[in-house]
């Protein structure tokens, strides 16, 4: 079942990330987010009137996918960066395609015109899960992020809506 996530599954969700932030470098984040914070973050994206999806199975929480604002400037406002994340062990099953599909569908019916995936490189299954949904690659930032004592880089890869 995906639904909207509420501030109640900050913990399922911070454990999820977590997982991703303290063993890989899919994510920038380099401390683990605390159930405060994630219930924070959640707060903002609905706040700003954008969706948080969670994918539970039996009473438990599979993944997540949400949107935020790209910029914050208004000639920016129909434009959004997306964000998808599975639980460690159980990625390739379809869970991060069921939820992409379900954001998707909801950005567009907000009237959103453009949706920005930001993947750390290399990451094969990211780059694959965009690109079965239409994104297509419009940039990459070299050296970017450094992390686990390396230097990242970033590609973007963007889908028009509208």
């Amino acid at each position: 079942m995906i639904r909207q996530a509420t501030t109640a599954d900050a913990a399922a969700i911070a454990a999820i990330y977590n997982h991703y932030v303290l063993n890989t470098s899919v994510t920038f984040e380099e401390q683990a987010v605390s159930t405060e914070q994630m219930a924070e973050r959640i707060t903002l994206v609905k706040a700003d009137g954008l969706p948080w999806l969670v994918l539970e199975q039996n009473g438990e929480l599979l993944g997540y996918a949400y949107a935020t604002k790209w910029r914050v400037r208004s000639a920016y406002r129909f434009s959004v960066e997306s964000t998808v994340y599975v639980k460690e062990g159980i990625t390739g099953k379809g869970i991060g395609s069921q939820l992409y599909q379900q954001l998707l569908n909801e950005l567009k019916a907000l009237g959103l015109h453009l949706v920005i995936g930001g993947i750390t490189l290399p990451n094969e299954k990211s780059v694959a899960l965009h690109e079965k949904f239409g994104f297509e690659k419009c940039g990459h930032f070299q050296q970017v992020g450094y992390k686990f004592e390396q230097w990242r880089d970033v590609g973007y890869w963007q889908k028009l809506l509208q």
